[in-house]
């Protein structure tokens, strides 16, 4: 690969699995730095050789622990710029807080904004993710951010599912966009189930929206945490005749028992956030996407396309 004397990737305390397989993709080292925490809990880093004049990476998923990953990203970014790295890319394989992408309501933040300005004011000069929350997200930043997806990933992972009889499903009018993506990769049809949302914690589903009987039905979302949106839409596509359900998404949160009963009988995921130990009862396959993020990386080393990877 071309630059590699002056690309250095770093890893943080979020997700180092997935930063080591990138490491691996690239054929580098991961970058030496020492991060810990002071007796009353303030997050400390320490960058243990030069960076500067280089192109760094920094690794860091913003999940299960968003407050304090993200502070540690922003202390690990401060450490970087005044080390006089050339340029430093947050490299966020989920953007934490994206949800709040917009003010539903009178007095509510805009937290996705808020997380973007943090980033910039901290020294990024680059993000780098993977299916935000809202593409919208990117014009809340005034320097370059690249949106990977993992689609082409989880659609090869899903090759077995892709046959007669098949059928993608959005769990929601939110994921009608990003299911229709898989539909069209997939070659086959697209339903939807209409879903109201009552509260932060409460959704009641309403109507299926196409054919699903006898079908072997792939629910697409891009974020799974209490998994209550696939599992009602997983309920109502049995009810309505599916032979079986398999849920497919990016970033798999799992706050508490998402899946411990559920009519979903398999689970595709990528892993941009560290996998549990355990997802209820639910088969699970996890799908790197470090080859993603290797080419990605390379590509804006090299001053190259990045959308030219999914062509």
């Amino acid at each position: 690969m071309a630059s590699n004397n002056v690309q250095m990737l770093f890893a943080g305390t979020s997700h180092p699995e997935l930063a080591q397989q990138i490491a691996h993709c690239l054929n580098i080292p991961l970058g030496k730095a020492f991060i810990g925490k002071f007796p009353d809990g303030e997050i400390g880093v320490q960058v243990q050789e030069s960076v500067r004049g280089r192109d760094v990476f920094i690794v860091q998923s913003m999940a299960h622990h968003p407050n304090s990953y993200l502070m540690e990203l922003l202390i690990f970014i401060d450490a970087l710029k005044r080390a006089s790295a050339r340029s430093i890319v947050a490299v966020i394989p989920y953007y934490g807080y994206a949800r709040q992408d917009r003010r539903g309501m009178e007095r509510e933040p805009i937290t996705a904004k808020l997380v973007a300005d943090l980033l910039q004011t901290a020294g990024a000069t680059h993000v780098l993710t993977m299916d935000l929350h809202a593409e919208q997200i990117q014009g809340f930043f005034d320097i370059p951010v690249d949106n990977l997806t993992a689609r082409p990933l989880l659609v090869e992972a899903l090759s077995k599912e892709i046959a007669d009889g098949c059928v993608v499903v959005a769990p929601d009018i939110g994921s009608i966009k990003l299911a229709r993506s898989y539909a069209g990769a997939m070659k086959v049809d697209l339903a939807i189930v209409d879903k109201r949302r009552i509260s932060a914690k409460q959704v009641e589903t309403e109507a299926l929206i196409g054919n699903v009987t006898g079908k072997r039905v792939v629910l697409i979302d891009d974020v799974c945490s209490t998994g209550t949106t696939l599992k009602n839409a997983a309920q109502v596509c049995k009810e309505a005749g599916a032979l079986s359900v398999t849920a497919v998404f990016t970033h798999g949160l799992f706050a508490g028992n998402a899946f411990e009963e559920s009519e979903i009988d398999k689970i595709v995921m990528a892993n941009t956030a560290p996998s549990l130990e355990q997802v209820g009862k639910v088969p699970t396959e996890i799908i790197s996407v470090a080859p993603l993020f290797s080419k990605a990386i390379e590509s804006i080393v090299g001053a190259t396309s990045i959308s030219s990877q999914y062509l």
